[in-house]
């Protein structure tokens, strides 16, 4: 599918997941130098900047810190399971009107009854504790194993108001599984935060590039792939756009991480092509 150059209203947000994306990949000059790019952008304009992670609060924190990124006004982290927003002191609050939807969708199920459910899987390993949360249960699978697994773990929570996300660490090859309320995404994360902020889809740039990315890459929000993006993540994010009829909301940057964020922002008009 070829591109086209966007026609729409120039956005003012920019949710960006972070590992793999915005983060820089090690010892790659070029997308320090992006981001130091990206940072100024932020911290000059009055864009909205959204960081939307899998990791926990704190260790989005951390990452704030170890890699020297743009502190955003908002985290959708825990895989679209919390939001915080910033109290403008460095330090970030969840928003407690989300956790009660989320609680709704879980149908008073609690996660030792999910737990419970998957108990007989061999090859699924919990993660350590402070990767899982009150919405998100979640364990690692060889990737060897992951598609098999991915389908009894689907199997198990068919008649539970749960839902789950699988996806490969980029970085290490773990195979990743996570258990979210039915429904529950990165994607639904971001669009009842729009919704609450009195955002329009068209106002957000999203930027991904793996597996549990893939939701919002399809959401019709303007997107963003990285050039170091899955092959899976890439096919399936133009198949969506095709189907949608969207011509002018995909970008596949030839760039990596860092700088495919950038090239991306610049393609879709959010920051200005000089």
């Amino acid at each position: 599918m070829q591109e086209t150059k966007p026609q729409l209203t120039p956005p003012n947000v920019l949710a960006t997941d972070l590992d793999g994306t915005l983060i820089p990949l090690n010892n790659d000059a070029t997308n320090r130098r992006d981001l130091a790019r990206l940072r100024s952008h932020f911290e000059s304009s009055d864009c909205t900047l959204v960081f939307v992670t899998g990791r926990h609060l704190q260790s989005a924190q951390q990452a704030i810190a170890d890699f020297d990124l743009p502190v955003p006004d908002w985290i959708i982290c825990d895989v679209g399971t919390t939001i915080c927003k910033s109290d403008g002191s460095g330090n970030f609050l969840s928003v407690k009107g989300y956790e009660a939807r989320l609680a709704q969708l879980t149908e008073g199920l609690s996660q030792e009854a999910v737990r419970t459910a998957l108990t007989p899987l061999s090859g699924l390993r919990l993660q350590e504790p402070e990767k899982q949360g009150r919405f998100k249960l979640s364990y690692y699978a060889d990737q060897s194993e992951l598609a098999s697994l991915t389908q009894q773990v689907a199997d198990r929570i068919a008649t539970l108001p749960y839902s789950m996300i699988s996806s490969v660490d980029p970085f290490n090859g773990d195979g990743l599984i996570d258990l979210l309320p039915q429904g529950a995404s990165k994607a639904y994360a971001l669009q009842w935060w729009a919704t609450e902020t009195g955002r329009s889809a068209t106002d957000l740039v999203f930027a991904g590039d793996s597996g549990n990315d893939l939701a919002a890459l399809t959401a019709g929000y303007r997107t963003i792939v990285v050039g170091n993006a899955d092959a899976s993540v890439v096919d399936a994010a133009r198949l969506a756009h095709h189907k949608a009829g969207w011509t002018d909301r995909l970008h596949l940057a030839k760039a990596c991480a860092t700088s495919g964020v950038l090239e991306g922002c610049r393609f879709h008009g959010l920051i200005a092509d000089a």
